[in-house]
Order: structure tokens, then C-alpha cells, then sequence
């Protein structure tokens, strides 16, 4: 994404919600001074209750042929002096409310813009100072720049500032220009337009590095949940062909019909990993470039819970007990549910085969309301170890059951053994 189009979707796009950046203290600092400063201002400024009107006589300007200048005015200018009311103490408290409200500017800009704008309008109501005018034209500005960088809403932003400019030039909120001050109205605004530009690139700086980070964050899951299926499809079955093949070799001599059996159930375990992996290999290569590369790819749908009683038969053939007990609601479950309940088992039971030989498995999945409990029990085997694996796979477990809000506990038994227990979470239909 370029730099412009990411500016023109910060401009559309509402402010991320949430918690607030905390703000340096340079940036309270110069808020404070800058609303003290102007509060003080229009304080000042409104106290001073007097004012000098000039009028400049008029001189009738004979033809040019008959005189080559203009006279001198034979008297001084005439000028007056006015006194205006006294300030009274609403008129104060409105005084510091035109630019007061401003050390708040980064956090509330629209609400300090308003308050801003409404105190102003409230001072104007009485008789007010040009000096002070002046102080509250400037607040307003201060206040519409902020209003304009931080507005979360940029609508409401919008909305804001016209309703702005139309209340400043129906009411007199405007101070008289003197010829001295139009250099610095003029340069004023230029210098907000080009420090909000700036600050509208650095945003869009921001914006592109959150993209990238997101990026890099959505790689990273995807290469785990790949390592995590990879680790499911091949552990489990090319346990089953290690311990089958092991076994033929130990009988091939003696009872070759035991050795056909096992090199048999080898052949089946290769045969499911194969095939679960061309599902996972064809998912992979599904957006990858080319005339549909994951055409001749098996995409059967992934297994579930539904193919617990085959697992757990291919298990029984390695000489491990395996007692099932399936209680799921007929009605079905999320897909995603399904497969990570049968990936708990299938992992338990790859841990019994490759650390409790010979041991007595109990498998119970159970469905109650609003949950799914996978509980999966293994005794000491021969070999006196219990399934304890602890490995990749039980961490991707974890992970896995995590995405749908569940939990896993895998701890030793006191009696011996080893008991795995999944928990997740299942919406009632």
C-alpha cells in the first residue's frame, strides 16, 4: 500500500477505539502554557474597558490642475474616548473558559473545540474588548487545528468546522485587522496547514508499520498452525508404522501371519498420513499461483470425532488397550471444535504408543451444555513410564484449543499413568 492510499484510509476510517496513548509530558506542558497564556490574555485584555475612536474629518480634494497636492489638515484629528460596562463575573468566568478548555485539546479535541467556541459565543453577548476579541479569535484557531489533527471522527470533524465558520461570521467573533496583522493571519494558517500535513504523514508512517506488523504476525500464526497440523498428521501415524514395524520384526521368523498383519497395518498408518497430508498440502497451495495447483489434492473434509472408533482400532492393533466412550450431541459440531477434539486424542494416544508400551488407554469425549470434555486416561505400560510426551505436540494443544476459547491440563497420575483433559467451549444450538 502506498503512502497516499494509506493517508486517504486514515482520513475515512474512524480512530481506532480503545485505551489512549499516554501523553509526554513536553505535549501537557505546552498545552498548559498555551491555555494559561491565552486565558491570562483575555482576561487581561477584557479589563481593559477603555477604547479611542478617531474620526477622520472629511476633506473635499479639489481638481488635480488646480492644486498639485493636498493641503495639510488645519486641525488636529478628532478622537473620543469610550468606557465600557463593568466586567461582571460571568463575563470572567467566560473569559477564562474561551481558552482554558485547551489543555485538554489532544485528548477531547471536538468536545475542548465546542466548549471553546460556546464560551467565545458566551463572552460576545456582552460588551467585550477588542483586545479580548482578539485573545478568543486566536483560542478558536488553536482549538479548530486540534479539533482538525486529533478529531477521532473525521465526519464529525467536518461537520464541526463549518458549523464554526458559520457562527463566526454571523456573530462578532472576528477582531478588526489592523494592516500589521494580516502578515501574520496569512502566515498563521499556513504554518497549521503544514505542521497537520505532517502530521497526517506520520500517521500514515504509523498506519503502514501496524499493517506490516499485522502482517508478520498473521505469517507467524499461519506458520504455526501449519507446524501444528504437520505435527498431528505425521507424529501419530509414523508412531503407528515405528511400533507395527518393530513388532514385525520381532515375529517375522516365527509368526510370519503376526509379521503379515503389522507390515499390513504399517501400509494403513502411511497410507492415512498420505493422505491427511495432501489435505494439508492442498489447503497450503490453494491461492498460490498457477491453473489451481491443489486440483488433484484429496480435500476431504478433515477428520473429527466421527472417525474416533478407526483411530482408536488402528491403536488396539499396536497392543495397547483402548476403551472408548462417545456421548456427543447428534446435532454437530463447529468444524474447528471437531478436529481439535480429535487431535487431543489422537495425541494422548501417540504418547501412550511411544511412552507407556502396553498400557490400559480410557477415552471419554462428553458433551454437556456449553462445553465438550475430552478426557483421556493412560495406566504404566511395561516399560513402568507413563504417556508423558510434553513436547511440540501437547504446546500446540494449547494453542490450538486456545483460538476457541478452550483449556488443556496433561499431569501424572498418583496411582501412575498419565491424564490428559480438554475442555471447549461449544455454543447451544
Amino acid at each position: 500500500m502506498s503512502r497516499r492510499d494509506a493517508l486517504m484510509r486514515w482520513s475515512r476510517a474512524p480512530r481506532a477505539a480503545g485505551a489512549r496513548p499516554r501523553l509526554p509530558y513536553r505535549s501537557w506542558a505546552l498545552d498548559a502554557g498555551i491555555a494559561v497564556v491565552l486565558a491570562v490574555g483575555t482576561v487581561i485584555g477584557d479589563l481593559n474597558r477603555s477604547y479611542v475612536v478617531v474620526r477622520m474629518p472629511e476633506v473635499p480634494v479639489p481638481p488635480a490642475e488646480r492644486i498639485p497636492s493636498l493641503p495639510q489638515l488645519p486641525h488636529p484629528v478628532p478622537a473620543s474616548e469610550h468606557l465600557l460596562p463593568p466586567v461582571e463575573p460571568w463575563e470572567f468566568a467566560a473569559a477564562v473558559l474561551t481558552a482554558l478548555p485547551l489543555l485538554l485539546r489532544r485528548r477531547y479535541p471536538i468536545t475542548v473545540y465546542w466548549a471553546v467556541l460556546g464560551a467565545a459565543l458566551l463572552l460576545h453577548r456582552g460588551e467585550v474588548s477588542a483586545d479580548a476579541t482578539t485573545y478568543t479569535f486566536a483560542s478558536g484557531l488553536v482549538a479548530a487545528y486540534s479539533a482538525a489533527v486529533h478529531g477521532p471522527h473525521r465526519k464529525a470533524v467536518v461537520a464541526s468546522l463549518l458549523a464554526g465558520v458559520v457562527l463566526y461570521a454571523a456573530f462578532p467573533l472576528v477582531p478588526e485587522v489592523d494592516k500589521g496583522l494580516v502578515p501574520v493571519l496569512v502566515l498563521l494558517p499556513v504554518g497549521f496547514a503544514a505542521h497537520g500535513v505532517h502530521i497526517w504523514r506520520q500517521r500514515a508512517r504509523a498506519l503502514q508499520e501496524e499493517q506490516r506488523a499485522a502482517l508478520r504476525r498473521a505469517v507467524d500464526e499461519e506458520r504455526s498452525r501449519i507446524a501444528r497440523e504437520l505435527h498431528d498428521v505425521v507424529t501419530h501415524n509414523v508412531s503407528m508404522m515405528t511400533i507395527q514395524a518393530g513388532a514385525a520384526r520381532k515375529v517375522l521368523d516365527t509368526e510370519p501371519g503376526q509379521a503379515k498383519d503389522a507390515l499390513l497395518a504399517v501400509e494403513a498408518a502411511g497410507r492415512s498420513a498420505m493422505s491427511e497430508l495432501r489435505h494439508v498440502m492442498g489447503l497450503l497451495t490453494m491461492a498460490a499461483d498457477g491453473p489451481d495447483p491443489a486440483a488433484g489434492a484429496d480435500l476431504a473434509p478433515q477428520p473429527g470425532l466421527d472417525r474416533l472408533p478407526e483411530l482408536a482400532e488402528r491403536v488396539r492393533a499396536t497392543g495397547v488397550r483402548v476403551e472408548l466412550s462417545l456421548r456427543v450431541s447428534p446435532v454437530g459440531l463447529p468444524a474447528g471444535v471437531d478436529l481439535a477434539a480429535y487431535r487431543v486424542v489422537q495425541e494422548a494416544l501417540t504418547n501412550a504408543v511411544k511412552h507407556a508400551a502396553g498400557a490400559a488407554v480410557s477415552i471419554v469425549v462428553e458433551q454437556v451444555p456449553g462445553e465438550l470434555r475430552v478426557d483421556v486416561t493412560d495406566s504404566a505400560g511395561r516399560s513402568g513410564r507413563a504417556g508423558t510426551g510434553g513436547g511440540y505436540g501437547l504446546v500446540g494443544l494449547r494453542e490450538r484449543l486456545a483460538m476457541y476459547g478452550g483449556t488443556l491440563h496433561a499431569d501424572r497420575r498418583p496411582g501412575g499413568g498419565f491424564h490428559v483433559r480438554a475442555v471447549i467451549p461449544v455454543e447451544v444450538p
